[in-house]
């Protein structure tokens, strides 16, 4: 009885032998081309998203600069306002009484009222007649990044955080700012790894309940 040779896959080698030679750089060039949209697929299934405050300004230099028009003393409140910092149409805006200013400025005993600059002090003898405005915006991006299949099933994940923040204090007397202040991060660039050599088995709460046995 005849037998039939078994027949094995071609190897590489022998697959690029058997294609013809005018075919081959047509070939490589759509293998080229099919693993870089392969690479940009995978890219793009990464996960992203985006924290933002309702604001009128797109970046830290916008947000700055309408802080800086505002000219304690000579600013109104309507004029204040205009430029953007109206908590009745930013989400990021909050009114504060003289008694929130009191614990921002005196927040313990080891700082006394009459240390404080001369325009907080009369916003505080003011009270009831006096309130302030403080600002908190905020906006950032974050994307995932690296390995896509560690990603999704969550061994390694690397996430890429940019954006910026501001805030800023304007104390209100009588109409008018008497005294402002600010602070912020005008560069947001961080990243971050987490790792967990269980992947998603560290997401599954292992605390099974033992019936008691009477």
């Amino acid at each position: 009885m005849k037998t039939t040779p078994k027949q094995f896959p071609p190897t590489c080698d022998a697959f690029w032998k058997r294609v013809p030679g005018r075919w081959l750089p047509w070939l490589k060039v759509t293998l080229l081309a099919a693993l870089a949209l392969w690479n940009v697929g995978c890219a793009n299934m990464f996960t992203s998203g985006h924290v933002t405050t309702k604001t009128p300004w797109t970046t830290f230099a916008d947000a700055k600069g309408a802080y800086d028009r505002v000219e304690p003393g000579k600013t109104t409140l309507a004029e204040l306002q205009g430029l953007g910092f109206d908590p009745f149409v930013s989400q990021n805006l909050k009114v504060l009484t003289y008694l929130d200013v009191l614990n921002r400025f005196v927040p313990n005993n080891s700082v006394r009222i009459q240390d404080l600059p001369a325009p907080v002090q009369a916003f505080l003898a003011a009270q009831d007649k006096s309130l302030a405005y403080e600002l908190d915006a905020t906006v950032t991006r974050s994307q995932r990044y690296g390995n896509l299949f560690l990603d999704i099933f969550a061994f390694n994940r690397k996430t890429h955080e940019t954006g910026w923040n501001f805030k800023a204090l304007f104390l209100i007397n009588d109409g008018r700012v008497i005294y402002k202040l600010w602070a912020g991060q005008p560069v947001i660039d961080r990243y971050e790894q987490k790792k967990k050599p269980l992947g998603p088995l560290q997401e599954v709460d292992l605390n099974i309940p033992v019936p008691l046995v009477r």
